[in-house]
Parts: C-alpha cells; structure tokens; sequence
C-alpha cells in the first residue's frame, strides 16, 4: 500500500472535523451544527473513497508499466 495521496488526507481530516461538530452540536443542543457535522463527515468519507480509488489506479499504472519493462 502505497502513501495517502492529499485527497485521503482531507477526507481524514474532513472526517474529524464533522465527527467533532456532531458530539459538540449534541451536547450544547444545536441542530444545526450537529447536522453540519454529519454533511462534513460524508464528505469526507467521499473524498477519503475517491483518494483511495485515485491511489489504487495509479498503482496499478505503475505495476503495468514494471510489467511491460521485464
């Protein structure tokens, strides 16, 4: 497995970042920022899913192109 490319690293963060409005949106009662949470955290797992899908075809470029050199 290669490194996380920049996309994975944002949907991590972005990840974090909307789990931690969500617990705080909870214990102060505010909806708004609780369901901001919720919309940060999908985003994330979207942008961490298409980094991840960005990685593994990358990868398999590269493992085509080692192939093609034997």
């Amino acid at each position: 497995m290669g490194l996380p490319n920049r996309d994975e690293v944002e949907g991590k963060f972005d990840q974090a970042k909307g789990k931690t409005k969500e617990v705080i949106g909870r214990a102060t009662d505010d909806a708004d920022l609780e369901s901001e949470g919720a919309a940060d955290r999908a985003g994330g797992n979207l942008q961490e899913g298409f980094g991840k899908a960005r990685r593994k075809v990358g990868e398999a470029v590269e493992d085509v192109g080692d192939a093609l050199k034997r």
